[in-house]
């Protein structure tokens, strides 16, 4: 039953032979055909070791024809019956080269369709196996179907061969570019040269006290990105609504102080400048979800339908609900419930390979020291946050504690972990009516 169900898996060996045949042709075409092509894509194992055969050649720059591959094919120990005239036979019966990348399409879709089937069966075997409730089955649904639209596979081993192209698509990504970040941009260049910017996968944890304006940090960073990316960013708010996020921004935007805004009484010259910020924001694609009883698995099943994301925001981790939607544990189980949730958001980083910018508050611990800049252990409910996170920043400012400080409204960024580089402080110029950060040697006219 097993042979016939594989049997009529969807696959077309003809196109399959079209693409081996095209690369022995034209080896020219071979490097189009990996970026679309994955080994495990093909249907007959023969297909697929020939396949797997020329990646391994084309990644050390040797010579692809139908000799190279039938000699390395036997230098590996493959000694099948009659594999010379099947080789000579993938270039004969294909049409032409100039059509690789239609024939590689066609292979591609049957694989996807394979890929589907796989799919639905492990989920009628959760289902009928009683694994789990209906919420745990969805959620499995969704991940394996987002894999899918993203072209990656079911997962396993894989092999370093087939690692090497994608590895050198980025380093050409950055090649190209201005050479300086491999992350997205916070807006800060100092900060940006210690961590590398925003970097894909990655969760970047902010602490601080209430009422360091971690939020208005967050907010820029996350407007920032979207001005320069033009894609969309998200942000999860589970404290402020919507609207108070957005009046933040304009603030900012339009340099109007935020009293005003609050009020609403505003000069004739203000309303422009406020007009003008919006029609700024409008232009980018920031969307904003308040609801305050979001998991990590809503969240992520939300980011799961955007294609074109590049940050996700999350304000704040302490008030977030726990798998199942609980959030009230009792003390001695809370620490182990944000420990989970921290570790799948930097689950949902990975699988969704953009940075997560999380918020979290500090414990009262470093208001009782005589210097209360934060450090990791102050981590409210810590866990195994500092160990998830790859970027921890702390915000600090003295003025917060005193008020005769010599250096009123300047913050710092204290870099408390960085996977990418060192760790070190950041001087930031906080801007109260404006509720927003500026780089110290910003010069801001209204």
């Amino acid at each position: 039953m097993d042979e016939l169900l594989n049997r009529q898996m969807p696959h077309s060996i003809e196109a399959e032979q079209a693409v081996l045949g095209s690369i022995l042709i034209d080896p020219r075409c071979v490097n189009d055909v990996i970026l679309m092509l994955k080994p495990s894509d093909f249907y007959l194992e023969l297909n697929r070791e020939i396949y797997e055969t020329i990646i391994s050649m084309n990644n050390t720059s040797k010579v692809i024809d139908a000799v190279t591959v039938l000699e390395t094919l036997r230098s590996q120990g493959n000694n099948r019956d009659n594999l010379q005239g099947y080789i000579i036979e993938l270039m004969d019966i294909t049409p032409t080269a100039a059509n690789v990348l239609e024939y590689a399409a066609i292979v591609r879709d049957k694989a996807l369709l394979r890929n589907i089937a796989a799919v639905s069966s492990d989920l009628s075997g959760m289902v009928f196996g009683g694994m789990g409730t209906a919420g745990d089955v969805l959620e499995v649904a969704e991940q394996k179907i987002y894999a899918l639209r993203q072209g990656k596979s079911r997962g396993g081993l894989i092999p370093i061969g087939e690692i090497l192209p994608s590895v050198f698509t980025n380093l050409k990504e950055l090649a190209v570019g201005d050479g300086k970040l491999p992350g997205y941009s916070t807006g800060y260049p100092d900060l940006d040269n210690r961590i590398m910017g925003l970097n894909k996968s990655d969760l970047i944890l902010i602490a601080s006290r209430p009422g360091m304006g971690k939020t208005s940090f967050a907010l820029n960073i996350a407007l920032n990105v979207a001005k320069k990316t033009s894609k969309t960013v998200a942000v999860f708010s589970l404290e402020m609504s919507k609207e108070q996020l957005v009046l933040r921004l304009l603030s900012g935007e339009a340099f109007i102080d935020n009293k005003k805004l609050l009020t609403g009484q505003l000069t004739e010259d203000e309303w422009r400048k406020l007009t003008a910020a919006a029609a700024n924001l409008s232009r980018t694609d920031i969307r904003i979800d308040d609801t305050s009883t979001l998991t990590v698995s809503d969240m992520n099943a939300q980011c799961r339908r955007l294609d074109n994301l590049a940050l996700v925001v999350i304000d704040y981790l302490q008030l977030m609900q726990g798998p199942g939607g609980k959030l009230n544990y009792a003390n001695e189980n809370r620490t182990q419930v944000v420990s989970e949730m921290s570790r799948m958001m930097k689950i949902m980083a990975k699988e969704l390979n953009v940075p997560v910018l999380c918020l979290s508050q500090l414990n009262r611990a470093s208001a009782t020291r005589s210097d209360k800049r934060p450090m990791l252990s102050d981590l409210r409910e810590s866990g195994s946050i500092e160990q998830d996170a790859d970027i921890v920043l702390g915000l600090y400012r003295d003025d917060y504690y005193n008020s005769e400080t010599e250096n009123p409204n300047i913050a710092e960024c204290i870099i408390l972990k960085n996977r990418h580089g060192e760790t070190g402080t950041v001087r930031l110029q906080w801007l109260p009516q404006y509720t927003t950060y500026a780089s110290v040697d910003t010069i801001h006219y209204e």
